[in-house]
């Protein structure tokens, strides 16, 4: 039997879309207890496991709602971990795919020659190609972006983050992780 703190929730907005897909939003059975009694939250599906006080017994909750919406239009932090995702964990010259501690980001226009750490000048890149560019223009080598970087919007962050499922999914989750995708005809 699972421990109760190998238990997390996933934590849906009011409208019932995960608050993020990657990583997935999720809590610890601590505090989903604590927003449930909070009243901040409606319970949608819960693990067989319980937790017990002396006057009390309640199910754990997998699946929570938040009552009040959270707006999410906010812009996304420029993080290497963002500029990763924003290129599906693609280097932007070869096109291979790489886990996350295999890449590197380059800067188009080198900081040597005046270039900036900005979403519009920093692309994903393999350690192998990143050290092919070195400091030379996209013309100077001939490896220029496949993509053109630009800064991406928090729904486009999300929508690249549900390609990439975490390693825990619970079977309560399935129902709310991906309802919003559209069929195939």
């Amino acid at each position: 039997m699972a421990s109760v703190g190998s238990l997390p929730a996933l934590v849906l907005n009011a409208d019932f879309r995960p608050l993020s897909y990657f990583p997935l939003s999720l809590w610890g059975w601590q505090d989903t207890i604590k927003a449930v009694f909070l009243d901040r939250v409606n319970v949608l599906s819960e693990y067989e496991r319980e937790v017990h006080s002396p006057g009390f017994t309640m199910r754990v909750p997998s699946v929570i709602s938040l009552k009040q919406y959270v707006h999410l239009d906010r812009r996304p932090a420029f993080t290497r971990f963002n500029v990763f995702l924003r290129d599906r964990f693609e280097c932007q010259y070869c096109g291979d795919n790489y886990p996350s501690e295999e890449l590197t980001f380059d800067h188009v226009l080198p900081r040597s020659r005046g270039g900036r750490t900005t979403w519009e000048n920093v692309v994903t890149a393999c350690q192998s190609c990143n050290l092919v560019k070195g400091s030379r223009l996209p013309r100077e080598c001939g490896m220029s972006p496949l993509v053109e970087p630009v800064q991406p919007s928090t729904f486009r962050l999300q929508e690249n983050g549900r390609s990439f499922p975490p390693n825990f999914l619970h079977e309560s989750w399935s129902d709310f992780l991906y309802w919003d995708i559209e069929l195939e005809a």
